[in-house]
């Protein structure tokens, strides 16, 4: 039987099957968007790779919420549980259904998808520093990104 030797996996060594990146953050919290892309094989339509790294905090109040009107995400959280908060699809433009916002707890290396319009924001560390991966076509949040951050009557805190 014939063997191979496994190799360090160096740009050089790499660059005529693609690319690669450690996604794996270290220290506070932070996000890096557009980490490292894929070509999925037709003109603009690329995957973005990023990191979401968040860090569990004495209370998860979600104070702000996105979404994006053409594109879907993916989330997967890396090394420990994750909550997310979501609000259902709206016309652009329309106003942030904060009242009907739902909360789901997401166990480690459980990827979940996003529809285009689904109101959410970065996901809530439950015991531990979490790495999470966001995946969406490239430069989302550069041309598919609204915003809308609530005052504080409309903050609401997410229970376990």
């Amino acid at each position: 039987m014939r063997s191979i030797k496994a190799q360090p996996l160096t740009r050089d060594a790499f660059r005529k099957y693609g690319d690669f990146c450690n996604l794996l953050l270290d220290g506070p919290g932070g996000f890096t968007p557009d980490m490292i892309e894929t070509n999925m094989g037709r003109p603009y339509q690329g995957a973005s790779f990023a990191i979401c790294r968040t860090l569990p905090a004495e209370q998860m109040v979600v104070r702000a919420a996105e979404y994006h009107t053409w594109t879907g995400e993916g989330i997967i959280p890396l090394d420990g549980d994750v909550v997310i908060h979501v609000g259902k699809a709206v016309s652009p433009r329309a106003k942030c259904p904060i009242e009907d916002m739902e909360a789901f707890y997401i166990p480690k290396g459980t990827m979940v998808t996003l529809n285009p319009g689904v109101w959410h924001m970065a996901p809530f560390s439950v015991n531990c520093p979490v790495n999470n991966v966001i995946v969406l076509p490239r430069r989302t949040y550069a041309n598919d990104c609204e915003f809308y951050f609530f005052t504080d009557e409309e903050k609401f805190a997410i229970e376990l």
